[in-house]
């Protein structure tokens, strides 16, 4: 298998990505699970789960997930798009896979709920005989429950969430090769951004710049809504937005800008120093460059998170910074979302051990911050990694600073 991005383009000189093969494997493996957990059908409106399963792209509304758009499956294979009226000729033209599309509002009115569940939802729970039957639910409004309680009063609503994300945590070959080009993507944003900083720009200044390289090369949008583009003393603690905060000579800058290419996220982020780093600034990267390092070295199948996490700890520990993380997780997992499980490192309760795996993709993104550093005491390297029979694969190659090394 490659372990490269080949190119963004389909061409004739090489096999690629096979995307009629790939939303096959992907609903084969959705429906398998399926029945592992009891559920003839799955009703989604997550805006991962709706692209994972239908490939469906669309316009992108803040503040809109679960009322614009949704997927009915049935275990069968069969699906169903509800969608946006806006996008139903589109969809209807280019979208040959889906054979029945369902167009409706914004799901944000109560009245308008009432009417879809009835006209709409209701009949294809009928088609499929599934009215009395378990469903999964990844996602409702207060109104949605209400209207599929009155109008769908013995289906019996089961988590559909947890099955998703467990079929989407394992990536198959042709996965791995969508994420190794939107992570070359986000290494060629980030490396823009890179190129972009001096003293008297703006953190504003930066993420534009970065942004016109992410659509010049095919990406859909990056991996944070608002590009996270910090400098000097708003990395400690961090501002997670671009400002109108002038970059200044010593100050370190935060990039974390990501692309999003075909239905999966790369997440790649830099820090680098404008100008001649000090002791104290250099001492903080050092810390998190190690952590880096040695992490995704522990990071083998079979290992839990938790001594990956660990792994991250100690090499803080080592530097005295072990209490100066972000009280976030130190990584992620990542393909059809930005963001998903396995979180590894944590903070808050309830996280689950995961065991590592072949297949599994994650961006580890340790932030240390001291505060009170003069040009900013914040340091987060960010980087995509494969796991494989064979162990971890660097997936990102945006470098890192060595003036901040040495």
């Amino acid at each position: 298998m490659n372990r490269f991005a080949l190119g963004q383009y389909q061409v004739d000189y090489e096999a690629r990505i096979d995307w009629d093969q790939l939303r096959t494997n992907k609903i084969n493996r959705v429906c398998a699970a399926m029945k592992e957990a009891g559920l003839p059908a799955l009703f989604l409106w997550r805006d991962e789960n709706v692209r994972y399963l239908t490939n469906l792209r669309i316009i992108m509304l803040q503040f809109r997930a679960s009322t614009t758009y949704g997927v009915f499956l049935h275990q069968d294979g069969d699906l169903v798009l509800f969608l946006s009226s806006g996008e139903l000729v589109r969809a209807q033209h280019r979208m040959p896979w889906i054979k029945q599309f369902e167009p409706i509002p914004i799901m944000d009115e109560h009245g308008m709920v009432a009417e879809v569940v009835k006209n709409k939802v209701l009949p294809v729970f009928q088609k499929y005989g599934v009215e009395e039957a378990r469903v999964g639910m990844d996602m409702m409004t207060t109104q949605q429950m209400a209207a599929y309680q009155y109008t769908l009063p013995r289906v019996e609503w089961a988590d559909g969430a947890t099955v998703m994300q467990s079929v989407r945590m394992i990536k198959n070959d042709q996965e791995i090769m969508i994420l190794e080009e939107a992570t070359a993507i986000a290494d060629a944003v980030t490396q823009t951004a890179i190129d972009t900083v001096r003293p008297g720009i703006r953190e504003f200044d930066v993420a534009a710049e970065a942004m016109r390289t992410l659509f010049q090369y095919g990406g859909e949008f990056a991996h944070l809504a608002s590009p996270f583009v910090a400098s000097g003393e708003r990395m400690s603690p961090p501002t997670r937005f671009p400002t109108d905060k002038i970059i200044r000579y010593g100050d370190i800058v935060f990039i974390d800008i990501g692309a999003a290419w075909n239905g999966y996220f790369g997440d790649v982020g830099r820090s680098i120093i404008c100008g001649r780093p000090s002791s104290k600034q250099k001492r903080i990267y050092r810390a998190v460059y190690e952590a880096q390092q040695a992490g995704i070295s522990a990071m083998n199948p079979g290992r839990k998170i938790s001594e990956v996490a660990a792994v991250y700890h100690q090499i803080a520990d080592k530097y005295d910074l072990a209490d100066h993380f972000i009280n976030l997780f130190i990584g992620h997992g990542i393909g059809a979302a930005p963001a998903e499980p396995p979180f590894v490192g944590e903070t808050q309760s309830g996280s689950s051990d995961y065991t590592l795996q072949s297949g599994m993709v994650f961006a580890m993104e340790p932030l240390i911050h001291v505060d009170g550093t003069r040009g900013g005491g914040g340091v987060r390297l960010e980087d995509m990694i494969l796991i494989t029979k064979d162990g971890p694969h660097l997936m990102s190659r945006a470098p890192y600073d060595d003036r901040l090394l040495d």
